[in-house]
C-alpha cells in the first residue's frame, strides 16, 4: 500500500489531512481497501493489538448492510436510501445492492470526510439513480435542506435511513439522541431507521473490560468515540417500533420471520450491536 491513495483518472485527492488517522480510512483498510495513509495504518496496528477481531466488526458490519438493504429494496419494496456516514467506497456499496434487489432504487450518500467525499462522487459520476453528498451529519437541519435529500424525501414515499457505525462518533448522548430526534422527524410515514453502533453491555464481561482497554487507546485519535449500553442504543430509534429481534449483536440480526444463523457467542467480538426500526 502507498501513502497517496489514488482516485478518479489517478488524481490525488485534496484537502485531506493525511497526518491524522480517519475513521472511514481505517474502516477501509479494515475491509483490505488500499485508500489509507500510514497515519491509519498506526492506528490500526495499536487497535490489532488489543482488538484482533476489529478486521471481523467491519466484515460483519458490511454482512449486515447487505442483508437489511436486500430485504429492504427487495422484499419490503423500498426505492429510496439514505445512507449517512456512508464511509469510503467498498466492494457491495448500498446502491450496488439496492439497485440489484430494485433497479428503481435512489440512494444518496452523506459524508463529509475529504477522502469519502473525493472518491465517492468519482465512483458514482455513471449513476444517475445515486448521488453523494458532502455534508455534517451533526448537522441535521443542513442535511436535510440538501437539494439532493430534500428531492429524495419529497412526495411522502417511505425511506430507509442507514447510520452503520456513525452515532457513536457523537460522544454526547443527549446530542446524539437529538440528531436522531430530527432524522426520525424527518423520515415519512412506512419509512425504516437501520444502524449499527459500539456496545458497552455494562455487565463486567470480556466485551465490557475490551471496550474501556479499546476506548482508552484510541482516545486520542478518536476523542468523540462513545461506546453504549443496549437501552441507550435502543433510545437512539426515537419511539420507532423496533423490529424483532431488537438491539442485539450482529451475528443475532436476522429479517423479521426469519432464521437465526447458527452462530455461537464469540465473547469479546460483541461490541457491534444492530437494529432496524418501522416508522408508522
Amino acid at each position: 500500500m502507498t501513502d497517496q491513495p489514488m482516485y478518479d483518472g489517478g488524481l490525488v485527492a485534496h484537502g485531506i489531512d493525511t497526518t491524522r488517522p480517519s475513521v472511514a480510512r481505517v474502516y477501509d483498510y479494515f475491509l483490505g481497501g488500499k485508500d489509507n495513509y500510514e497515519s491509519d495504518r498506526q492506528l490500526y496496528q495499536q487497535i490489532m493489538k488489543i482488538a484482533p477481531e476489529a478486521p471481523e466488526w467491519a466484515r460483519a458490519n458490511r454482512r449486515w448492510l447487505s442483508q437489511v438493504i436486500t430485504w429492504l429494496a427487495g422484499e419490503v419494496g423500498v426505492r429510496r436510501f439514505i445512507d449517512a456516514g456512508s464511509g469510503l467506497p467498498t466492494a457491495e456499496n448500498t446502491h450496488q445492492i439496492a439497485q440489484k434487489a430494485n433497479s428503481e432504487a435512489s440512494v444518496v450518500y452523506i459524508d463529509n470526510d475529504p477522502s469519502v467525499v473525493a472518491h465517492g462522487r468519482a465512483l458514482l459520476v455513471d449513476n444517475d439513480r445515486t448521488q453523494f453528498t458532502a455534508a455534517d451529519l451533526t448537522k441535521p437541519d443542513e442535511v436535510l435542506a440538501d437539494p439532493a435529500v430534500a428531492e429524495l424525501l419529497a412526495g411522502g414515499e417511505p425511506v430507509a435511513l442507514v447510520m452503520a457505525l456513525m452515532l457513536h462518533h457523537i460522544s454526547d448522548y443527549e446530542q446524539t439522541r437529538a440528531i436522531a430526534q430530527t432524522y426520525v422527524d424527518a423520515l415519512p410515514p412506512g419509512s425504516y431507521l437501520a444502524i449499527t453502533h459500539a456496545c458497552k453491555p455494562g455487565d463486567g464481561g470480556p466485551v465490557d473490560e475490551l471496550v474501556t482497554e479499546l476506548a482508552e487507546k484510541v482516545r486520542s485519535a478518536f476523542p468523540t468515540l462513545a461506546f453504549r449500553s443496549v437501552a441507550e442504543i435502543s433510545s437512539l430509534f426515537c419511539g420507532l417500533e423496533i423490529l424483532e429481534p431488537g438491539v442485539v449483536r450482529l451475528a443475532d440480526w436476522h429479517i423479521p420471520d426469519g432464521r437465526v444463523e447458527d452462530d455461537p457467542p464469540t465473547g469479546v467480538r460483541d461490541i457491534i450491536f444492530g437494529g432496524v426500526a418501522h416508522k408508522s
